[in-house]
């Protein structure tokens, strides 16, 4: 039996669209989804940073988003998991931050310090709104937990990253690079903290002078001698 041309070529084609992989079709209901979630929390924050945390029910934020109570524990378990998003835009700085780290092409105090100012960002929109933060991290163990969980995400991607600066002799190798992500943690959140009491100097620069002293701690003596 002969088989065309045409009809072998068309064969071919098919096998060709078969093995080509296809590209995902993004659904107009999971961008709804997404929107309605990051209209939630963002609703969410406001009111936290204008009535504090506890004092913010899940009806008012539903209100304040236009959606139906029901609509709320469809993207949360509760009010306290709203500051997992939050935590989820912190952690996708870090991973901005390591991927910088590993492409080599900028120091890693650049890197370090560049992300420390990234994360004071949202909750250093207002010192009510890092209060309200604060408070639900002091008298939540689901938040707690929810945060805790994120932390220690981040803490393992900073430890790489100083990793990194070790080994380009940029951070004294002789020092724990576990530690040294913890402490820059605590830098980064202890600021945060002193910040929300006045609001007074600004977080920034805050941010940048804490960085500064953790960083000299940090140098290799030999480079901590030439500055």
């Amino acid at each position: 039996m002969v088989v065309s041309h045409k009809k072998k070529s068309a064969t071919r084609a098919e096998q060709v669209e078969q093995k080509a992989p296809r590209k995902p079709v993004v659904d107009r209901r999971q961008r709804r989804a997404v929107e309605t979630r990051l209209n939630l929390f963002r609703c969410a924050v406001r009111l936290f940073a204008e009535r504090g945390f506890f004092n913010v029910t899940v009806e008012q934020i539903t209100e304040a988003a236009d959606v139906g109570k029901g609509t709320f524990f469809n993207y949360f378990e509760s009010k306290d998991h709203v500051l997992g998003v939050l935590a989820e835009i912190q952690i996708g700085k870090v991973q901005n931050a390591l991927l910088a780290a590993r492409n080599d092409r900028e120091a890693i105090r650049s890197v370090l310090a560049s992300l420390v100012l990234s994360l004071a960002e949202e909750p250093g929109q207002s010192p009510e709104l890092a209060r309200a933060v604060i408070s639900s991290f002091l008298t939540s163990q689901a938040v707690r937990d929810l945060i805790e969980g994120f932390m220690r995400q981040g803490r393992d991607m900073i430890s790489e990253i100083v990793a990194t600066g070790q080994t380009r002799g940029e951070i004294d190798p002789l020092l724990d690079k576990d530690s040294l992500a913890l402490q820059l943690q605590r830098t980064v959140m202890g600021t945060i903290l002193f910040w929300s009491l006045h609001g007074e100097p600004s977080l920034a620069s805050s941010i940048r002078d804490g960085f500064q002293q953790f960083w000299r701690g940090v140098v290799p003596t030999s480079q901590e001698q030439k500055r």
